[in-house]
């Protein structure tokens, strides 16, 4: 499969990340919404989860894991509860946090698996939300189509993004759209080292 040459790329750095979080946490403070735990969907809610936790000084913060994304653009047929909760969420008001709503299967099957802990009320916080998703997140920061490379799986966007095109050349141009979209050029050269 070829990466679509139509894709269209965003790479926010850490400072455009860490501003985007402050702004989402002040959103979340002048909500009625009070928030008492932080649960942050592994691997792309690590970050911001963490972040969130400091900012709205929460320091119940819990992980789950999920896999739904395969690759690029592709997903397994429906999403995989990897890391389950090791404690009880009866009468708690979580925040369940990720890095994007891309299609919202992934975030809809985690909000139904934290009702079903017990869970009082759950709102979703996410950086980026896609115009398609199916769960709207209750804070967002970026409305998007762009595929988002965030700092933190970088490398691993570079290697899929190269091993799907056909050719040097192919591989070339994606960097450069990658590049382009604000992924530093340095960085982007060292990976496509450290593969070779």
């Amino acid at each position: 499969m070829v990466v679509n040459t139509e894709t269209k790329y965003e790479a926010p750095t850490w400072n455009q990340i860490y501003d985007m979080l402050f702004h989402q946490s002040q959103k979340i403070q002048a909500d009625i919404f009070k928030p008492d735990t932080i649960i942050g969907v592994a691997r792309g809610g690590t970050v911001s989860s963490r972040i969130l936790s400091d900012l709205l000084e929460i320091k119940d913060i819990i992980f789950i894991q999920i896999d739904y994304y395969e690759d690029i653009n592709q997903t397994r047929p429906k999403p995989i509860l990897k890391q389950c909760l090791t404690t009880h969420l009866a009468d708690k008001k979580p925040l369940l946090v990720d890095d994007i709503s891309d299609s919202g299967i992934s975030l809809q099957f985690a909000k139904n698996y934290l009702q079903k802990q017990g869970a009082k009320e759950i709102k979703i916080a996410t950086l980026y939300a896609k115009p398609t998703t199916i769960t709207k997140p209750d804070y967002y920061e970026k409305l998007t189509s762009n595929w988002i490379v965030f700092p933190w799986d970088a490398k691993e966007n570079v290697r899929k993004i190269v091993e799907k095109q056909r050719g040097k050349r192919a591989s070339g141009q994606e960097v450069a759209k990658l590049v382009k979209a604000g992924l530093p050029k340095q960085l982007a050269e060292k990976f496509l080292e450290d593969m070779q």
